[in-house]
């Protein structure tokens, strides 16, 4: 069966790093366009960028352009984002997520279960 696996989570300074990992399996990874989105405490969904499936394009929201990077490994069928000059305001629970939209026009979603940034002194 299909999992996304998220870690590398976990309490961070502001302006201090973390790098997070999404292992998968069960499905073919290199087909998917791959995303990352977290969720605040009291908030909705946010999407925070993605990566297309051969990796030619990046596209980040506004508020961690610059400082988010997202790619990819096929090889070991991971995503990860290396988040940097992090802020009190990225602290929430971030998932990765994969996309594939089949030549019928059906779409295969699948999520991870999260794992907790905290940014904060």
């Amino acid at each position: 069966q299909v999992h996304l696996v998220e870690s590398g989570g976990g309490l961070a300074q502001p302006g201090g790093s973390l790098r997070l990992s999404c292992a998968a399996s069960g499905f073919t990874f290199s087909t998917y366009t791959m995303t990352w989105a977290r969720q605040a405490p009291g908030k909705g969904l946010e999407w925070v960028c993605g990566i297309y499936s051969d990796g030619s394009k990046t596209y980040y929201a506004d508020s961690v352009k610059g400082r988010f990077t997202i790619y990819r490994d096929d090889a070991k069928s991971t995503l990860y984002l290396q988040m940097n000059s992090l802020k009190p305001e990225d602290t929430a629970v971030y998932y990765c997520n994969g996309i594939f939209v089949d030549d019928k026009g059906y779409d295969y979603t699948y999520w991870g279960q999260g794992t907790q940034v905290t940014v904060s002194n």
